[in-house]
């Protein structure tokens, strides 16, 4: 019983994309395709694919985004991620927007 189930799950695993293995060049094309689409925004001033490509961290330009503006790239690049790239699981899709005032007291 126990070796029919074994086999049943190892079939089942196996027939998922990227559920064994992925090849260091498919990594990281992965990885360049996904900072790729993060970045092909004007407001963006950086993107970096973190934790094996599970996330996307994008940093906008503060003064070409506001809030609003924010939510709806996360949902845009959301969009894109999912209709040009094939990946197991989820990707996380974060938009970071910061404005920092720094003065010097002497």
């Amino acid at each position: 019983v126990e070796a029919v189930l074994v086999g049943a799950a190892d079939a089942i695993s196996a027939s998922r994309e990227g559920a064994r293995f992925e090849t260091i060049e498919a990594y990281v094309k992965r990885i360049e395709t996904l900072e790729k689409i993060a970045s092909s925004h004007d407001c963006v001033a950086a993107a970096y694919a973190l934790q094996a490509g599970r996330e996307i961290r994008v940093i906008v330009k503060p003064d070409m985004a506001d809030d609003n503006t924010a939510a709806k790239l996360s949902h845009d690049i959301k969009a894109k991620i999912e209709h040009e790239l094939e990946f197991p699981g989820q990707i996380k899709v974060v938009v970071i927007r910061e404005t920092r005032a720094i003065e010097y007291a002497k």
